[in-house]
């Protein structure tokens, strides 16, 4: 591996403490401010010189998308963190359903698939929680949920489409009737479709900013 400027080194280490208590890797703003550099450029051009001295390895076919490599070898360790880059599509009520967002992105983030719980072949995305009607389940006003699309089971939590309306809830399936949803949250009713309900995707894991 190359020599490390004490700044790459300040970085990598930065990356190496944050993703292991959190799950998950800071975003290009998050390391811009903690460094205080005037632009994101600055954050890509370190990254890529961790990469080019063997420190981060790409993950082929993954944009932005990398483990920390902690041995100088062509395959990383088993331990290693394999993180990818996904985008985050706005937010999500977890209250009454609300009209559909935005659809492009206004984010991304970078998560260790292991501590996320999802597979890398899926085309996995971030929302942002707003709302109180998943708080039995331990998911808060301001959390990141993060998706992986797939078809879900009896009592997964989903990000649904009910009747042209978002919203974050349990999926509960029972025997010989039409889906509906369900709030974590006494003072929320079930949600039963008129005419539609449409799963979007699985709730995976969350991550939390302390």
């Amino acid at each position: 591996m190359g020599n490390l400027t004490l700044r790459q080194q300040e970085m990598l280490g930065f990356l190496q403490v944050f993703s292991q208590e959190r799950g998950f890797w800071p975003s290009i703003r998050e390391i811009r401010d903690h460094f205080g550099f005037n632009s994101t450029n600055a954050v890509v051009g370190h990254l890529r010189a961790l990469e080019n001295k063997g420190y981060l390895t790409c993950i082929a076919g993954q944009a932005r998308s990398y483990r920390i490599t902690y041995q100088n070898t062509e395959t990383p360790p088993s331990d290693s963190l394999e993180v990818i880059d996904m985008p985050v599509y706005g937010n999500i009520p977890a209250g009454f359903p609300e009209g559909i967002e935005q659809g492009d992105a206004i984010d991304r983030i970078q998560v260790d698939i292991r501590s996320a719980g999802i597979r890398r072949s899926r085309r996995s995305f971030a929302l942002k929680v707003r709302g109180d009607s998943m708080i039995d389940a331990g998911i808060f006003d301001g959390d990141m949920v993060i998706i992986e699309p797939a078809l879900p089971n009896d009592g997964d939590i989903v990000a649904a489409l009910i009747d042209g309306a978002t919203t974050l809830k349990r999926f509960i399936k029972p025997r010989q009737k039409p889906p509906y949803l369900k709030a974590e949250n006494e003072n929320y009713p079930e949600l039963h479709p008129v005419s539609e309900l449409v799963i979007q995707g699985i709730a995976r894991s969350i991550v939390r900013k302390l």
